[in-house]
């Protein structure tokens, strides 16, 4: 039977509907395959156009410095403003994190973002939560790179704990503590930001399913969708709706019949090929799918149109 989702939270039920696949893009929604850079000078004009057209989400990474080992900067802003930025110039939506690397983080300045986030989008934003996989970042930061896993479980308790009760009190391995004579404000429009796990942070899948709300995966792996699917549920104590899904650079072919393109990262073909791949997945389970289109070398407008004109309607 399926499971249905009980979640009051608009952006949450944007993206995430039992039965149902949604997509949403990476920022800066733009290609820049030969920098680490992007323009990011129609940053506001592609978003709008993702919001009008039906897109259910736009997805914001947590990337502090530039890496040239990685080659890739992000939406080069930092995604708590940036979000709150996007939360005035659009109307539909879901803004979500991509995620904010929790151990590098003090978990009540988080909190304090993603609670003012949601004030500010009228409920449409996700906090997804990563563990960090730039090396560097952890000394800059002065933290242990061994001890992030640890880190991720408390700061998440933390941030749960603060924006859903009043006057909470806590005692901490890795942060600070709380006596029940400071409150944290404000809290969540809906009194609960949904947590999505980005990656696996480090944890079990058991603890992914009994303690978030909701995993986007990446890499060959994740794509065999209907086992990740299994695990999550089996592996629940509970009978709430964990919805799942992944990441993929992509690139949308102008030829609508050409053929599908896989590599452990990288996903790309025409539309009829794609609407064929992704039809056999939501069938499995699939719940969302984050498509970075940094590798493309079309227009980003124009890919956009085709793909909110011709894929995004079938599945809707």
């Amino acid at each position: 039977m399926m499971k249905k989702n009980n979640m009051k939270h608009k952006g949450y039920s944007n993206i995430f509907k039992p039965g149902k696949l949604t997509f949403g893009f990476m920022s800066p929604m733009v290609g820049y395959p030969d920098s680490p850079v992007p323009d990011t000078s129609k940053l506001e004009k592609i978003v709008s156009l993702a919001d009008q057209g039906g897109i259910s989400a736009i997805w914001l990474r947590d990337v502090p410095f530039l890496d040239p080992q990685f080659g890739d900067a992000g939406q080069v802003y930092d995604p708590m403003v940036y979000g709150s930025y996007l939360a005035g110039k659009t109307s539909n939506i879901t803004i979500g994190t991509a995620g904010i690397v929790l151990p590098l983080r003090d978990p009540l300045i988080v909190a304090k973002q993603a609670a003012t986030l949601d004030q500010l989008s009228e409920g449409r934003f996700l906090l997804g939560l990563a563990s960090g996989d730039r090396f560097g970042e952890y000394p800059a930061f002065g933290c242990d790179f061994e001890t992030r896993s640890e880190r991720f479980r408390e700061a998440r308790q933390i941030i749960k704990k603060v924006t859903e009760e009043s006057f909470p009190q806590f005692r901490s391995e890795f942060y600070g503590s709380l006596d029940g004579t400071l409150d944290l404000i404000p809290k969540p429009i809906s009194g609960h930001i949904p947590t999505i796990s980005i990656g696996r942070g480090g944890q079990s899948i058991e603890w992914i399913s009994n303690n978030m709300d909701g995993w986007i995966w990446h890499g060959d792996a994740a794509r065999n969708v209907k086992l990740r699917v299994q695990q999550l549920e089996q592996a629940a104590d509970h009978d709430r709706f964990i919805p799942y899904g992944y990441g993929q650079f992509f690139d949308l072919s102008e030829d609508r019949f050409s053929p599908l393109v896989l590599s452990n990262f990288h996903l790309s073909g025409g539309r009829d090929a794609l609407i064929e791949f992704w039809e056999e997945q939501r069938k499995e389970g699939l719940s969302h799918i984050i498509l970075n289109i940094k590798p493309t070398r079309r227009p980003t407008d124009e890919l956009i149109q085709e793909f909110t004109e011709f894929i995004v309607p079938y599945f809707a």
